[in-house]
């Protein structure tokens, strides 16, 4: 009986753990730059004398599906979306933290932000001097016509941090922003942007309703193999007391 406990509730915890990634992927579908959450797990034997036989199943970080999602225009000088591989360095929690979201703000004091997070440039966070038009290069440089309108002062003034990092060496910190294991990483002269469009969620709806039903419907089977253990105990005790 106990073997069939071990089944049944290290299965269900496995599904309850998968339910909370596929919620949150779905929860996330249409923000911009999101990357989809991948679940894996591994079977573990039970440590002690006579327990070789019980495995549970645990979940474990499946990485981050890295696939790129729809470019969507938006006009926007300050809406930048990455074409290809690709991350924008921003800071986070006193270290470098990455995303692909690019709607950038700016502040009263001229501070690049995304969402709330200081964008990183050539040597830190970039703040800007007061321009009349701003505009943002492929390659991440920011140039800007000065407040007065002159256009023959434009000037380029930074240059946003840009970084190629293989998505098995990446993770999500507490706000949703990826990290390494590593404070700082090396900018790329390969990423390239597109201005005046973001870049939406790989999330698809629709596969992770389907996965959610699922693993609903397998949560449902495994309360029903608890419930057939007890029947089962519940027998085996009859039997032994004569009954």
């Amino acid at each position: 009986m106990d073997r069939l406990i071990y089944t049944a509730v290290s299965g269900a915890n496995r599904s309850l753990m998968q339910q909370q990634i596929h919620a949150n992927n779905l929860s996330n579908a249409n923000t911009d730059g999101f990357r989809a959450d991948l679940e894996r797990a591994s079977s573990r034997v039970i440590n002690g004398e006579g327990y070789h036989s019980r495995v549970q199943v645990s979940s474990a970080n499946g990485g981050i599906d890295l696939t790129p999602g729809v470019l969507q225009e938006t006009g926007r000088n300050l809406d930048v979306a990455i074409k290809g591989n690709g991350l924008i360095a921003v800071r986070d929690a006193g270290r470098e933290a990455y995303t692909r979201n690019g709607h950038i703000e700016v502040d009263d004091q001229g501070n690049l932000t995304i969402m709330g997070k200081p964008v990183l440039g050539v040597g830190g966070p970039i703040q800007l001097p007061p321009f009349s038009q701003v505009s943002i290069g492929v390659d991440g440089t920011i140039s800007l016509v000065p407040a007065d309108g002159d256009v023959q002062a434009a000037s380029d003034v930074d240059r946003i941090k840009l970084v190629d990092i293989a998505g098995g060496r990446l993770s999500k910190n507490n706000n949703g922003f990826l990290v390494t294991n590593r404070a700082v990483n090396p900018g790329s002269e390969v990423v390239r942007l597109t201005s005046g469009h973001l870049e939406a969620s790989n999330v698809s709806a629709i596969n992770e309703m389907v996965q959610t039903i699922s693993l609903s419907r397998h949560f449902e089977t495994q309360i029903k193999m608890m419930k057939v253990a007890d029947t089962l105990a519940q027998a085996g005790n009859r039997l032994i007391r004569g009954t």
